[in-house]
């Protein structure tokens, strides 16, 4: 037992360093626009179930989704999970196709027991990711010489993390409250490098650079009812607090003459610009016998109020200012189902999970006045049991997931992940009675 106990903690502690600075879960040119591209928010479970995590209630997962199941943790365990995954995406253009790929350290958690019908949950995961680099040129003129052609190169990274520390509290039977308050920090670069075929032409570079360092909190409900000695149903309500984060973004435009090398370099700042919305979500989760699990998750991000700075040089003098349009409301629908023969088995092959789910939401980003992508997702998983002399609890969660996002005059991104979550389920509170 003290062998497990030493791996957690090492894990924690390899891990750690590790997410934190870790590069970009993504390769998107769509994580240049807003915050960048908005993570999955789910563990090594959810996955399988395509995100489903807000009526899901179990003693044997971390459900960060929704605090109010961490009031459901078994006594005496301690469990810990660490989530990586890899991602191949296909981009497509006008008929030209690229691939590109990526991985990283996704997510780590914990959950124990304080009290009776009282849970404690913390950990770290993303919030958001942002990583592109490509370029796009044109002729400008053309005369008896030839022609000036002008190339744009785009480059981004950086995102958002967090560090959340939750409480779950069963206050009457069924009825479960919670909260996760997060420490949300990070950094976004992105550039914009302009140069010409011709030496003689001025170029123009723009820098844009912001660091967050605030808070967030999520609240979380959940009631339980039993409907028959073979039925229960799940009813989960979340909540995010919309504010301010109290960064100012910068904005450096370099105007550089090629021919004395000599830059102009100005400065725009724009006070206390970023802000997060609010976010609503419910679900719905049918239990029986604890063989068989269907759930359905909403959640509406309420980004269209929020304005975001856009550096402008079109109509008079160059400015970097809030712009509202920029992001309209976000709907996200999921559904997953949950299948085992016997939990409680002692065949091994019946304590298997397996997991089936499909997603679809629309875009956050309204990129030059038309609607970013919209995403459709399918996956599948599964639960596999690790059982030794040491420990029978302890779960392998495997999961695949194709995801599309889809726009009529935008790229078009076809992305397969594959996600890996371990978590451990440790009897760290067993007082042992010695005779």
């Amino acid at each position: 037992m003290c062998k497990i106990n030493r791996i957690c903690i090492a894990s924690i502690l390899a891990a750690l360093p590790g997410l934190v600075s870790a590069q970009s879960g993504t390769n998107s040119p769509y994580s240049q626009y807003g915050f960048g591209e908005l993570t999955e928010q789910s563990t090594g479970f959810n996955r399988g179930m395509n995100g489903v995590g807000i009526c899901y209630r179990e003693h044997n997962q971390v459900n960060f989704l929704n605090p109010a199941s961490y009031s459901a943790v078994d006594s005496m365990t301690f469990i810990f999970d660490v989530g990586v995954a890899g991602q191949l995406t296909n981009f497509e253009e006008n008929g030209r196709r690229l691939n590109a790929n990526n991985a990283n350290i996704e997510y780590i958690s914990a959950l124990f027991r304080a009290a009776r019908h009282f849970g404690v949950g913390f950990g770290l995961m993303p919030y958001t990711n942002v990583g592109y680099n490509y370029s796009t040129s044109s002729k400008i003129s053309s005369s008896e010489s030839g022609s000036t052609v002008y190339t744009n190169t785009y480059s981004g990274s950086g995102g958002l993390h967090q560090a959340y520390l939750g409480l779950g509290w069963e206050p009457f039977k069924g009825l479960s409250i919670g909260v996760n308050a997060s420490y949300l920090w990070g950094s976004i670069e992105r550039t914009v490098i302009n140069s010409y075929s011709d030496a003689y032409i001025n170029t123009l570079s723009k820098y844009y650079s912001a660091d967050v360092r605030n808070y967030k909190l999520d609240f979380g409900l959940q009631y339980s009812a039993r409907l028959s000695k073979s039925d229960r149903v799940t009813l989960g309500a979340t909540y995010s607090l919309g504010h301010k984060l109290n960064s100012d973004p910068e904005c450096k435009v370099v105007s550089r003459n090629s021919q004395t090398s000599v830059s102009d370099t100005t400065l725009y700042t724009v006070d206390n610009a970023f802000e997060i919305p609010s976010v609503y979500g419910a679900g719905l989760m049918w239990n029986h016998k604890n063989k068989i699990r269907i759930g359905v998750d909403y959640t509406l991000q309420k980004w269209a109020d929020i304005s975001f700075p856009m550096y402008d040089s079109d109509g008079g003098s160059p400015k970097y200012t809030l712009r509202s349009g920029m992001f309209k409301d976000r709907h996200k629908v999921n559904a997953g189902v949950e299948f085992v023969v016997d939990e409680d088995s002692r065949t091994y092959l019946k304590k298997i999970r397996y997991r089936l789910g499909a997603g679809y939401a629309t875009p956050y980003q309204v990129i030059n006045g038309i609607d970013g992508p919209k995403e459709y997702s399918v996956s599948a998983g599964l639960g596999i049991p690790i059982i030794n002399k040491y420990n029978n609890r302890s779960i392998l969660n495997i999961s695949a997931q194709w995801v599309c996002r889809d726009s009529k005059s935008l790229i078009k991104e076809n992305s397969f992940r594959i996600n890996l979550g371990l978590t451990f389920n440790e009897r760290w509170f067993a007082k042992w009675k010695v005779q």
